[in-house]
C-alpha cells in the first residue's frame, strides 16, 4: 500500500498512526502542500485533490475517515471497539473531530515549531475546549475504550496541538490528554512528521 501524505497534515498523521495500530506497512509519498502546484501533484493520486489518500493496487481510498474504515476491515476490526455501542460512539467522535473545532483549527494551527501559549481564549475556542473536555472525560483510561484504537489516534494529535498552545485540561480529561501525550505512537508520529518536513 502507498499512503499519500502532506507536510503538516494532521489527518495524514492520524492515518499513519492507524497504520501502526493495524501493523499495515505503507510506502509513504510526501507532498509539500506549500508548493504552488501541490494540488496538481495530489490529483495524480487522489480524485479529491486532498491528502491523505491510500493506494492499494488499483484501489484509491481518499479521506481519512474512509481510509481508517478500510484499514479496520483489512485488520479484522483492530481499530474499533468490540461492542456495537462503543463502535457507534467511536465513529461519532471521529466524525465530530473530522468536521468540527473550526476555531481551534483556524487560530491554533498545527505546527512542529515552538509557539507562544495563548494568553486568553476567545469565546469560540473556549466553547470548543469545553466540548473537548467533555469528550476526554469519557475516557476509560489510559485510552478512550478498553483497547487502544482510532479515537486515540485521532484525538492524540489534538491533545498535542492543545499543549503546544498552552492548553492543558484538568481532572479526568487532563489525565486522558496526558496519556495521549505520553503515548509512544503519538511521539513516533511527531518524529514521522519531522521526517516528512525534511523531504
Amino acid at each position: 500500500m502507498e499512503l499519500i501524505v502532506g507536510k503538516d497534515s494532521t489527518w495524514s498523521l492520524r492515518v499513519w498512526i492507524c497504520g501502526q495500530l493495524t501493523n499495515i506497512d505503507f510506502n509513504i509519498k510526501v507532498i509539500d502542500l506549500t508548493d504552488a502546484d501541490y494540488k496538481a501533484q495530489v490529483l495524480t493520486f487522489s480524485p479529491s485533490g486532498l491528502v491523505p489518500a491510500l493506494l492499494d493496487d488499483s484501489l484509491v481510498v481518499h479521506d481519512s475517515l474512509a481510509i481508517v474504515e478500510y484499514l479496520n476491515e483489512q485488520s479484522n476490526g483492530e481499530l474499533f471497539p468490540n461492542t456495537v455501542n462503543e463502535r457507534a460512539i467511536a465513529r461519532s467522535l471521529c466524525s465530530e473531530l473530522h468536521s468540527g473545532f473550526m476555531n481551534l483549527r483556524g487560530q491554533c494551527s498545527f505546527t512542529l515549531e515552538k509557539v507562544n501559549p495563548l494568553s486568553t481564549l476567545n469565546d469560540g475556542i473556549k466553547n470548543e475546549v469545553s466540548r473537548i473536555e467533555t469528550i476526554f472525560e469519557q475516557a476509560q483510561l489510559p485510552y478512550m475504550f478498553e483497547k487502544v484504537g482510532v479515537v486515540d489516534a485521532f484525538y492524540s494529535i489534538l491533545a498535542y496541538r492543545l499543549k503546544a498552545y498552552g492548553i492543558m485540561l484538568n481532572g479526568k480529561a487532563g489525565d486522558y490528554q496526558q496519556s495521549l501525550l505520553d503515548w509512544n505512537l503519538l511521539q513516533e508520529a511527531i518524529k514521522q512528521a519531522k521526517v516528512w518536513e525534511s523531504k
